[in-house]
């Protein structure tokens, strides 16, 4: 008798390109489904499904998985480079390392569209420390002072602010009305820290993310949708360390 899941390994031609995939199959499974993430192309299918049948159906959806498969490629995340010449994004703007090496004393500090790491050696991980180190201390006076400034304009309480080092989440609201930011937030544009912060302070009134929540969050910040939107597809950029 034949498990209930099977999964195998498959290649395909599309346009000249070679595509990997992996068909999962499982026992009672009805039609073919595709599904494209950063592990790549997944088809999901009966235990019965020919393999024709599959690659007729990829074959159909060629240019969608080809634009799925590109998207995907750039959202992966490239290895932060701790060196002179290396760029990360402070405030959405990006920013250029200058290592100078030879301080008992690490300062970090930013001139205009360069950031200088003052350091003893050129270790990539005491770069990586001082640079993270300079960063969560910007990110926690700018989130508060904007948590406060959207707290007054609504008649809110201001919440005692945090920093967090979630990298799944950008910010969290609690019952004790303690709202916390990732600090990796600090690395996009102002008008998208700001959607974040109206997001959890609209928690301060809605514990949930119910119809009355969103509403809310759409009355503090109308272009929230649009904002929501371009922090998700910049999510891997601002997580990359």
């Amino acid at each position: 008798m034949r498990p209930a899941k099977e999964e195998s390994e498959h290649t395909i031609a599309l346009d000249g390109r070679r595509v990997d995939y992996k068909v999962v199959r499982r026992r009672g499974r009805r039609g073919v489904g595709l599904k494209i993430d950063g592990s790549g192309l997944t088809v999901a299918a009966s235990l019965t499904t020919p393999i024709s049948a599959i690659e007729g159906l990829i074959g159909q959806h060629a240019d969608w998985v080809a634009k799925k498969l590109g998207e995907w490629s750039e959202r992966r995340i490239v290895p932060q480079r701790w060196e002179t010449g290396a760029t990360i994004f402070f405030m959405g703007e990006p920013v250029t390392l200058m290592i100078d090496v030879g301080h008992r004393r690490v300062c970090v500090e930013r001139v205009l569209s360069h950031l200088f790491v003052r350091v003893k050696t050129a270790d990539p991980a005491d770069v990586e420390k001082a640079v993270k180190h300079w960063l969560k201390k910007q990110a926690l006076p700018h989130f508060a002072q904007r948590a406060f400034l959207f707290a007054r304009l609504h008649q809110l309480t201001p919440p005692q602010v945090f920093l967090s080092s979630a990298n799944g989440r950008w910010g969290s609201c609690n019952s004790r009305r303690e709202v916390r930011f990732s600090w990796r937030l600090i690395k996009a544009r102002p008008a998208l820290i700001d959607y974040v912060v109206c997001h959890e302070l609209a928690h301060l009134r809605h514990m949930n993310h119910s119809a009355a929540f969103w509403a809310e969050v759409r009355r503090m910040c109308p272009e929230f949708e649009t904002l929501k939107k371009e922090l998700d597809r910049h999510d891997h950029q601002f997580r990359a360390f």
